[in-house]
């Protein structure tokens, strides 16, 4: 019939009209991510944030506090443990910044609340937080697994206590930056260590859901997110005489203070993934294109890249 052929038609010039936006829209941003590249963006200024450092007491959490605060931020330093989060506040603040010492089990949903409430009224609205307490080290990739249990609710739970206690308040002020480390076991796995790289995938999963959600909610452009992938060649110090890489002059050595910058440069960028080493978030996007045996094969040369 002359009418249903004419509705078709119409249809199909609607839908290839579609098309012909998104194509524009998707080399558009290929452009602009290429230009980016050539050109990285300025920094953003943190003179006016106030962070939430979640296991601030050591390595990058520790490193990425100081920084922060070198900044101009405000920093919250939280760890379960008070006595190592209060002699850096203590540092800091004898530096010229502006750092307070919480105690807080972000394990536990009260006692997140409560602790987020508390700092609301003696600090201020939490405008970025930076989740560390996660992120496994070098050596816990070798050793024994510990409980499947507090593997998730410190990896995973957490991230979920935190968010709905700070993420409703920062849609509120429209605006905020949330920032996941995780490590690279989140990309590729890690043998004997399922519960672990469960839990770092998992993480991923999280970023995705919650970069979608404010997308949905037009709020991607003034609430920001990263995920950062930490590949296990952060050797803090006092380790750097007992890891024994077995190609250090492929990978080398980057030391907490290092990995913080290049985090922070990346946030203050708002990029959405950024990687330590920075090239390995190159690789690790190139790798997905070859077959599954390949990788695998890249696998199984790499497994016993780091002895102890």
């Amino acid at each position: 019939k002359p009418i249903s052929m004419i509705l078709r038609m119409y249809s199909t010039l609607i839908l290839c009209w579609d098309f012909f936006i998104i194509f524009i829209y998707f080399f558009l941003a290929l452009a602009k991510s290429f230009y980016e590249f050539l050109r990285p963006p300025k920094l953003k200024d943190l003179s006016n944030e106030i962070a939430l450092v979640i296991g601030s007491s050591r390595g990058i959490g520790f490193e990425l506090s100081i920084q922060l605060a070198e900044e101009g931020a405000k920093v919250i330093c939280v760890d379960i443990e008070t006595t190592e989060s209060i002699k850096l506040a203590e540092i800091i603040n004898r530096s010229g910044g502006i750092a307070y010492a919480f105690k807080c089990d972000v394990t536990n949903k009260t006692e997140v609340q409560n602790t987020v409430n508390l700092i609301e009224k003696k600090v201020g609205q939490i405008t970025m937080l930076f989740h560390c307490c996660g992120v496994p080290s070098p050596r816990s990739l070798f050793t024994e697994a510990p409980p499947i249990q507090s593997t998730l609710d410190l990896c995973v739970v957490s991230h979920f206590w935190l968010l709905e206690s700070i993420l409703p308040k920062m849609k509120k002020i429209n605006r905020g930056h949330i920032v996941f480390l995780a490590s690279v076991t989140g990309l590729s796995g890690v043998k004997h260590q399922t519960p672990l790289a469960v839990a770092q995938f998992a993480v991923q999963g999280i970023f995705e859901s919650i970069l979608d959600e404010l997308r949905i909610e037009k709020f991607h452009k003034t609430i920001r997110t990263s995920i950062v992938h930490i590949y296990p060649f952060i050797i803090s110090e006092n380790l750097q005489n007992d890891i024994r890489l077995r190609m250090p002059s492929a990978f080398g050595r980057i030391c907490a203070q290092k990995a913080a910058t290049l985090i922070l440069n990346g946030v203050r960028r708002n990029e959405y993934e950024i990687s330590i080493p920075k090239y390995m978030l190159f690789v690790g996007h190139v790798l997905k294109l070859f077959p599954r045996k390949a990788t695998l094969l890249l696998h199984q040369l790499f497994d016993t890249g780091m002895d102890f």
